[in-house]
């Protein structure tokens, strides 16, 4: 995948997520509405379900519009990462630590989250996952005590050829290498039982 091509692709993953989160929020305002005229019961399953449902959805696209929108140098704080990861991972066995203090541009927060997604694909049954900064090199570490490791798709970041194509559910391990490489990024991977390290 030549560079204009993924930069293609990311404006494809921009303008959907961008398209998609007024809707969403929409619905949203839509159901406080109904809830503030007395039309509709205050609570109930079927509203919690809706709510959640729209909650999830608009987390979901947050997260994917930086890791696969398109990247620049513009900053995102601390405060803003953390809030995209908490919701993300609401409902989630994997919980997510981010360290850096310091706000970071949105080209390493994009390689970044492409990590975080495979490391949980590593996770099935949940863990906890420590983004971290020294010397300039970033590293995310997850920790979980079943790791399912799939050598067709960790070998994606390590460059070797996989035997099967790559399913959309796994998207994030042939775009990590190259959106890496791009960004001039040496990655290295190291497994070690239920220590699972992406160094950038």
């Amino acid at each position: 995948m030549g560079q204009a091509d993924t930069n293609l692709a990311a404006l494809i993953g921009s303008r959907i997520c961008h398209d998609l989160i007024s809707p969403i929020g929409a619905i949203n305002n839509g159901l406080e509405l109904l809830g503030m005229s007395g039309n509709m019961p205050a609570d109930g399953p079927e509203l919690d379900l809706i709510n959640e449902s729209v909650s999830n959805a608009s987390a979901r696209i947050r997260f994917f519009r930086v890791a696969y929108g398109a990247a620049s140098e513009q900053a995102l704080s601390r405060s803003e990462v953390v809030s995209v990861l908490n919701d993300v991972m609401r409902n989630s066995r994997t919980k997510v630590a981010w360290g850096p203090l310091d706000p970071q541009t949105r080209k390493m927060v994009r390689v970044a989250f492409l990590a975080i997604q495979c490391l949980e694909t590593a996770m099935p049954y949940g863990g906890r996952i420590e983004i971290s900064i020294e010397n300039g090199v970033w590293l995310a570490h997850g920790k979980t005590e079943k790791p399912n490791i799939s050598s067709d798709l960790w070998g994606y970041l390590k460059g070797t050829s996989p035997s099967e194509p790559i399913s959309p559910a796994h998207v994030q391990f042939a775009l990590l290498p190259v959106i890496s490489q791009e960004g001039g990024l040496k990655l290295e991977t190291e497994i070690n039982k239920g220590d699972i390290y992406i160094r950038f």
